[in-house]
């Protein structure tokens, strides 16, 4: 769907996007310095301003990176689970049911992580043996010189957690590859066990987005919370990964194959602009990224094209079809309260939030399979590998 010259929705054959997100998007289009506004397969409308899109401007505009900055996915690869069926979801409620660093001073490891990122947990005390090994293959981030502020030290607890909404932890296989050597890259292969994480920076980007607006009085400061934040999100993601890999069995730094971060929700430079991302990956020519599908569906792991139409990125997955309002009273009027832990997949889902599981029921997404059509077909994305849920988690 073509607009004004600086505007295009990625939609095609099967995906319907709203008025209200395409109406939302123009208003992105005609912020000043927009030279381009993207509106990719998931894009749905959000408290204001667009979800599943990004633009490039002249300016940094912290409202289109939202109150979630660094909201974004990760992978941990290994070769098998071991252990499958009841014994797995049994252990995965174990582990989510406890502490998540219990000999953690929780302000030191959020200090050490909004400086250096999920690398520096291999130096904070009390981390877990495993958790360090697989946080030393990490890169460590050049340090960040401004400090974390004092006020966000209340968020320190939350490292480890997924949070709510569409945020999940996920236990997966992969079912088909359609490109063996890009899968090869992170050591993927069909029947290969992946850890996934779809996670943000908690509490620390509502922080963020309270004390930054636009116009911006200091872009450094802004900036360099945004990146304290990011790092923050990805040692989250890492940590969650951990505890989903450890009750799966496949923890220890020597079991994992592969592993890949990518961040959803932040602002980059890109030549003379700034390419702002709202609930979507980066897709950089051969850059691997993920298009999430739903508890009930698939995820795709993909390739990116560097398609510039598109400012280098993809839909991050596959967004609302019904609104989060509308979501019980449809989704009641179909299931019963016992069926929605279990999806017609096989998925097994472990969740203790009633409302969640009504408003976050696969019925509510759109078909994954026809947004990564429109991804391929517009020359964004290539398709490189299915991965089908086992065990979802939203607690």
């Amino acid at each position: 769907m073509e607009h004004e010259t600086n505007m295009v929705v990625l939609d095609g054959e099967g995906v319907v996007i709203e008025p209200a997100a395409v109406d939302q998007l123009a208003r992105v289009a005609a912020l000043p310095g927009c030279a381009r506004a993207v509106g990719l397969p998931d894009l749905h409308p959000g408290p204001g301003l667009p979800i599943g899109a990004a633009a490039a401007i002249d300016e940094i505009r912290p409202e289109l990176v939202g109150s979630d900055a660094g909201c974004g996915v990760r992978l941990l690869v290994a070769d098998r689970f071991k252990v499958t069926g009841d014994a797995l979801e049994r252990r995965v409620r174990e582990a989510t049911d406890e502490p998540p660093l219990p000999e953690v001073d929780a302000e030191e490891a959020l200090a050490a992580v909004w400086a250096e990122g999920p690398a520096a947990l291999a130096n904070v005390a009390g981390v877990p043996d495993e958790l360090a090994a697989l946080a030393s293959l990490e890169p460590l981030d050049p340090y960040l010189h401004r400090a974390l502020p004092e006020e966000m030290l209340w968020s320190a607890g939350s490292l480890g957690s997924i949070g709510g909404g569409n945020h999940f932890g996920e236990l997966s296989e992969v079912v088909s590859v359609v490109d063996a050597p890009a899968a090869a890259r992170i050591g993927l292969r069909r029947g290969s066990a992946v850890v996934m994480v779809h996670s943000g920076s908690r509490g620390l980007g509502r922080m963020l987005a309270g004390r930054h607006a636009h116009p911006l009085t200091d872009p450094a400061a802004y900036l360099e919370e945004l990146e304290g934040c990011v790092r923050f999100a990805r040692a989250n993601r890492l940590v969650v990964a951990w505890r989903l890999a450890r009750a799966a069995g496949v923890a220890r730094a020597s079991k994992v194959v592969g592993t890949l971060d990518l961040v959803h929700n932040t602002v980059v430079r890109s030549g003379e602009r700034w390419v702002h991302r709202k609930g979507a990956a980066p897709a950089e020519a051969d850059q691997l990224t993920v298009v999430l599908g739903s508890r009930g569906a698939h995820s795709w792991l993909m390739c990116g094209a560097g398609c510039e139409d598109a400012l280098c990125s993809v839909a991050h997955g596959a967004g609302r079809r019904i609104t989060r309002g509308d979501a019980k009273g449809h989704v009641r009027s179909r299931y019963r309260r016992s069926e929605l832990t279990r999806t017609a997949t096989g998925t097994r889902v472990v969740c203790d939030d009633t409302d969640l599981l009504y408003e976050e029921h696969p019925d509510c997404y759109k078909s994954i399979e026809a947004v990564v059509d429109v991804l391929e077909v517009r020359g964004v994305a290539r398709r490189v590998a299915a991965l089908r849920p086992l065990v979802t988690v939203k607690r």
